[in-house]
């Protein structure tokens, strides 16, 4: 946070310096492009950003599979739009308008062509320091546990701590029940997973700065692996409600109006818990970027008009990032909360049968009560 609060500072300081002399002839030749700079920034990238300069980056291993093979350089080598020639094979960075815009291409014959393409991106390299984040904090709470059993963490790792009893006691083992501890690993994992993704994609220094919970591609993997869970481990009963429900007859056969419609519904499960992590978390981010973005586009029109709006931008944009920062544990706690009943509700044994195991159970001890007497 107080790196962010640092970054919008520094913004509008540059704004509000900004000669009042600037004439709208010399602002043609750095034209802003709020489109370009809001989906660059929550796009993916082969390099990271290097904070108050859009010039530069940290570059990461570009690896793609040619015509001719593997091959595997710096991201640093095509950033500037120059074409790369490695081993005979000329690579670059697609401009914008190529159909395959800000993909590394390579070039055969004067044309385009998209390679196999398995490169470290921004992302991936995100998503590597979100895991160790996460084993990192677990290991570092079991440890001290595991040392001090009768004792409290305190500070951070008390936060930790506090956020795992409040996740398992409160939702977990409170929906679940007898099954809680068959599934809390998974449950747990997603939770500071994409609690790890939402904080960190609101720092603007590395290791920060990466839009995942942002990227569709990353909420719907998280989702999928619920779908999967859910009906992996799903009890009979919950296929029997999905594939033969206790509805009328005619609703069944020979039209299976309701098994279709239960069908479908397996499938709406996952697509909401993508749509709406992936929507709540990209909304955020845009909406900083843009209110950031009106100090520059004001002040190339008026500089004291840029001076007003960079008050005002820097004012909403604080409130903005401590709604974030609310956001984030939020969105989190939903997910895994709509992934807890989901699995609950594959779980759950019929009424009938479990009346009927009970007076089975029952029987079974009158009888060895009447075999011991």
């Amino acid at each position: 946070m107080m790196k962010n609060f640092l970054m919008i500072l520094a913004v509008a300081f540059a704004a509000m310096l900004a000669p009042a002399q600037a004439s709208a002839s010399e602002h043609d030749e750095g034209k802003i492009d709020p489109k370009e700079i809001i989906f660059e920034h929550l796009g993916d990238a082969y390099g990271w950003e290097v904070p108050f300069d859009h010039h530069h980056r940290i570059p990461l291993p570009v690896i793609v599979w040619a015509h001719d093979g593997f091959h595997c350089f710096s991201s640093a080598r095509i950033t500037g739009g120059e074409p790369y020639v490695d081993n005979g094979v000329e690579f670059k960075l697609a401009g914008f308008d190529s159909p395959y815009k800000g993909k590394v291409v390579e070039i055969v014959d004067g044309k385009e062509h998209r390679p196999l393409d398995i490169s470290i991106t921004k992302n991936v390299c995100a998503v590597w320091i979100s895991v160790a984040l996460v084993v990192g904090l677990m290991l570092w709470l079991a440890n001290f546990l595991k040392k001090h059993p009768f004792k409290a963490p305190r500070k951070g790792l008390g936060a930790v701590e506090v956020c795992v009893t409040f996740v398992y006691d409160g939702v977990i083992k409170a929906i679940l029940g007898p099954n809680a501890k068959r599934f809390a690993p998974y449950l747990m994992t997603v939770f500071f997973f994409i609690l790890s993704m939402n904080l960190l994609g609101l720092a603007v220094v590395f290791p920060g700065g990466a839009n995942l919970t942002g990227n569709i591609a990353v909420t719907l993997v998280l989702s999928v692996l619920t779908f999967l869970v859910t009906n992996i481990f799903a009890n009979r009963h919950y296929w029997k409600e999905i594939l033969w429900p206790d509805v009328p007859m005619w609703l069944k056969f020979p039209i299976p109006i309701m098994p279709v419609i239960e069908v479908f519904g397996m499938f709406t499960k996952p697509a909401a818990l993508t749509v709406r992590l992936f929507a709540n978390m990209m909304g955020g981010h845009m909406i900083v970027l843009v209110l950031t973005l009106l100090i520059f586009i004001f002040s190339a029109i008026n500089p004291y008009a840029g001076g007003l709006m960079t008050v005002m931008s820097v004012g909403f944009s604080i409130f903005m990032l401590l709604i974030d920062v609310l956001v984030s544990f939020i969105q989190a706690y939903v997910f895994t909360m709509l992934s807890t009943i989901f699995i609950s509700l594959a779980q759950e044994e019929h009424h009938e049968e479990h009346k009927k195991d009970e007076s089975e159970a029952k029987a079974i001890v009158e009888e060895i009560k009447d075999a011991l007497i």
